[in-house]
């Protein structure tokens, strides 16, 4: 059995994944590489939802009988821990949404409504990277489309890393957001932030990191970051489908309008206007997604307990593995980062003209999971001229045998195909 530094105790952590353990296609053990599309839940968050539905379920907030008080402190318990878990200053800067996707869009409605001098508008420029996931893209798409607000990106370079040369051009004067990712999920760069955020900062743009990939992964600091709203999502860190988070700086939260509008967001309503709620509650319009968030504190219990620098360590020397594997089958290019420097826990890559969509399928009816296709992330499938691309990710569960049973497939395939 391969041994390499820094590993967690897989063994131990594994028994806490029922999933991990199931059998398919006539009793093959699955090897589960497709984290970065979803990750697998623990038995202390799959007990957490259960005995919430079976104990505590209610709506909250506005009842006053003991159900209802339960659940509403278990609710914004779950807030509490999100707050600790990515440094919030404070727990009314974390707002509750359903994914990445939706706290994304908040954030580009608010700006679109937003009265001076947030508003984005046919004068101002926004800015996005060509590496994003279509949640990063499509958001910023609409709203230029809407107010005649310019769109720019920064381009890759050939080695899958943010093109910054002529950073001072793209980020100017009138740029009003610069938007990006900081673990990307298709090439698995990890984003240079401090230049991005310090260039932002000089020209007055707020700054959106999208940190999907990296919340589960390290240790996310938002005070650090020096952004100004950081998304990220629950069921890619061992949480609920469902369940998003979008942090935001309270001072903004309580300038910017709100994007959706209903119950539990308002503070007087009559038939001519209506008052708001203060954040977090003036952007979490209607019954909130409860028992997710429930959830979604136990997996932050979870990932906390285990520790987040140790996950990293854990997953940077699988990673590290992965990538001097991969390069030993032939005909096989990793699209980005060839090394596992500044790069996460996601490897893409082409095997020769086999299509990755056939190379998944063989893959598949040895046990092994993988994602094929462009990832939300076509523009980056454009830019190395590839169809789509085969993905394997890793996560804290994770082993060096799963690289090895991953190499062993795509030599199947590479013998399946001629």
């Amino acid at each position: 059995m391969t041994q390499l530094p820094g590993l967690l105790d897989t063994e131990a952590i594994r028994k806490d994944f029922p999933l991990l353990d199931r059998t398919v296609h006539d009793g093959r053990k699955i090897v589960y590489l497709d984290n970065a599309a979803t990750s697998q839940k623990p038995n202390q968050v799959l007990d957490v939802l259960n005995d919430y539905y079976a104990r505590h379920n209610a709506n909250v907030h506005r009842g006053v009988h003991v159900l209802a008080e339960e659940a509403t402190a278990l609710y914004e318990g779950a807030r509490d821990k999100v707050a600790a878990f990515v440094n919030a200053p404070s727990r009314d800067e974390v707002i509750f949404t359903k994914n990445a996707s939706e706290s994304l869009n908040l954030v580009a409605n608010m700006l679109g409504w937003a009265d001076e001098p947030y508003r984005v508008d046919d004068r101002t420029e926004i800015v996005i990277t060509e590496m994003e996931h279509h949640s990063n893209i499509v958001p910023w798409q609409l709203l230029a489309q809407r107010t005649g607000a310019k769109l720019k990106w920064f381009g890759l370079t050939d080695d899958g890393r943010l093109d910054l040369s002529n950073i001072e051009e793209v980020i100017t004067e009138r740029t009003k957001v610069v938007s990006f990712v900081l673990v990307s999920n298709i090439l698995g760069t990890v984003n240079p932030v401090e230049t991005i955020v310090r260039r932002a900062q000089d020209v007055g743009a707020l700054v959106v990191v999208d940190a999907s990939q990296a919340a589960p992964h390290m240790p996310l600091d938002v005070q650090a970051l020096q952004a100004d709203f950081v998304a990220f999502t629950g069921h890619k860190m061992c949480g609920p489908t469902g369940i998003g988070v979008l942090w935001g700086r309270q001072e903004l939260l309580e300038d910017l309008p709100p994007f959706l509008g209903g119950g539990e967001m308002i503070e007087t309503v009559s038939m001519h206007s209506s008052t708001y709620a203060p954040a977090p509650h003036k952007f979490e319009a209607g019954t909130p997604p409860i028992a997710q968030a429930v959830g979604l504190g136990a997996a932050v219990d979870y990932l906390t307990s285990v520790g987040m620098d140790r996950i990293a360590a854990h997953e940077h020397a699988i990673t590290e593995y992965a990538v001097s594997r991969l390069r030993e089958v032939p005909g096989l290019r990793i699209i980005g980062p060839a090394t596992a420097e500044d790069r996460g826990a996601a490897i893409s890559f082409t095997l020769g003209d086999i299509h990755p969509h056939d190379v998944g399928q063989v893959l598949d009816e040895q046990g092994i999971a993988v994602r094929v296709g462009h990832h939300c992330a076509r523009p980056v499938c454009l830019r190395y001229g590839v169809p789509a691309t085969t993905r394997a990710s890793f996560y804290l569960y994770s082993t060096p045998a799963e690289v090895d049973a991953l190499v062993e497939g795509l030599e199947h395939v590479r013998n399946f195909f001629g």
